[in-house]
């Protein structure tokens, strides 16, 4: 027969280990090899070892006599069930509480989404919009108890009204109690006899509710809006849950936002960008007057202070910024094709272009040849 192990060994303690220190390495090893959940062959026998070693050593008694002369009473052919404080936490650990009532509380509702889309100045400005949702709530007819209000639930005589139920377990190691939620009443320990006409014992009712929804100004696209307690309702006395409204914003035909910014691009005409101009420009509050320097280039970009999207968290606005694009035309009259002509030739072929032009050229060719 082989020699058995050091006890503190199976457990992985020292000799000087505290009653808490042994009982930790206990439940750890007790875990590891514990039959019903390790199905390794040898799992049974480290989990008896480890038992045994445990009855000794957490014994005060057992343990001196087992450190003086290396053995103990009652060492050999003990019950692994009995005779240690502790296994019950364990045990209450493996097989889920026995002494904890499975009666089912009350659990809140699920929540709802609602997609929303809205116009670009109504996310800019905020607005008030109408909503129709189509929720459960709970059955005015039985006030969620899913019975007929002349009929009150009884108690179940499968689990005694506790909605659990008790099965004893024969094992190698003796028997254990397995607690399970009773089948005839799902756990509620309460079996309808007469259920609700309204709701059909569900405890809740399908209804179609109309809800005002405050917009606020500058929420942008993807926005999400909470609507707490307007999800779908709670059960056995749970609350509901909450209404998730997701927004949409519809694009504009000459805005664009980036950020609190907003962006809009505007096209000038040639006589316009060289002479420059006053020009009408829309905003999200009106026509805005814009002064066009002479000489504007494509690219060029005006900043309409404070005409952008108000702040979400209050104080102030972002701006408007207008890039000017110069429009080339493309179907001119003979009579606009000749001024152009003119104008080319009072430009003389472009020379004060060409001097640009041999200027950047020429610091280029400096650059490359270190000039």
């Amino acid at each position: 027969m082989p020699a058995k192990r050091d006890y503190y060994e199976v457990l992985g303690v020292s000799r000087e280990a505290t009653e808490e220190e042994i009982k930790k390495a206990f439940r750890r090893l007790a875990f590891q090899y514990h039959p019903d959940r390790n199905r390794a062959p040898d799992a049974e026998a480290k989990f008896k070892e480890v038992n045994e070693a445990y009855e000794v050593l957490s014994n005060s008694q057992k343990r001196a006599a087992y450190d003086r002369y290396g053995v103990a009473d009652g060492a050999n052919g003990f019950d692994a069930f009995t005779g240690f404080g502790g296994f019950g936490d364990i045990f209450e650990t493996f097989f889920g509480g026995a002494q904890q009532s499975a009666r089912r509380g009350p659990r809140r509702g699920a929540n709802l989404r609602y997609d929303l889309t809205i116009d670009f100045e109504e996310a800019v400005f905020g607005a008030r919009k109408v909503i129709e949702i189509v929720r459960t709530e709970t059955c005015e007819g039985c006030a969620g108890t899913g019975s007929d209000p002349e009929t009150p639930p009884e108690r179940c005589a499968n689990c005694n009204g506790t909605g659990q139920v008790r099965r004893v377990q024969q094992s190698i190691f003796g028997h254990f109690v397995n607690v399970a939620p009773c089948q005839r009443c799902d756990g509620e320990g309460r079996v309808i006899v007469k259920p609700c006409r309204v709701c059909r014992g569900t405890g809740r009712e399908r209804k179609t509710e109309k809800l005002e929804v405050d917009i606020p100004a500058g929420v942008d696209d993807g926005r999400e809006l909470r609507l707490p307690g307007k999800g779908e309702a709670g059960q056995r006395g749970g609350p509901s849950g909450d209404l998730y409204i997701v927004i949409s914003v519809r694009e504009h035909k000459v805005f664009k936002r980036r950020d609190y910014d907003i962006l809009l691009e505007l096209p000038i005409n040639f006589a316009q960008a060289a002479l420059g101009d006053e020009v009408d420009v829309p905003t999200v509050d009106g026509t805005y007057k814009l002064k066009i320097a002479p000489g504007t280039q494509t690219g060029r970009i005006y900043t309409l202070k404070e005409k952008g999207v108000p702040y979400l968290r209050g104080g102030g606005r972002g701006d408007q910024l207008v890039k000017i694009r110069v429009v080339t035309p493309t179907n001119l009259s003979d009579y606009q094709k000749e001024l152009f002509r003119e104008l080319a030739k009072s430009f003389g072929n472009g020379s004060n272009n060409h001097q640009e032009e041999r200027g950047f050229f020429s610091k280029l060719k400096d650059a490359i040849s270190g000039g």
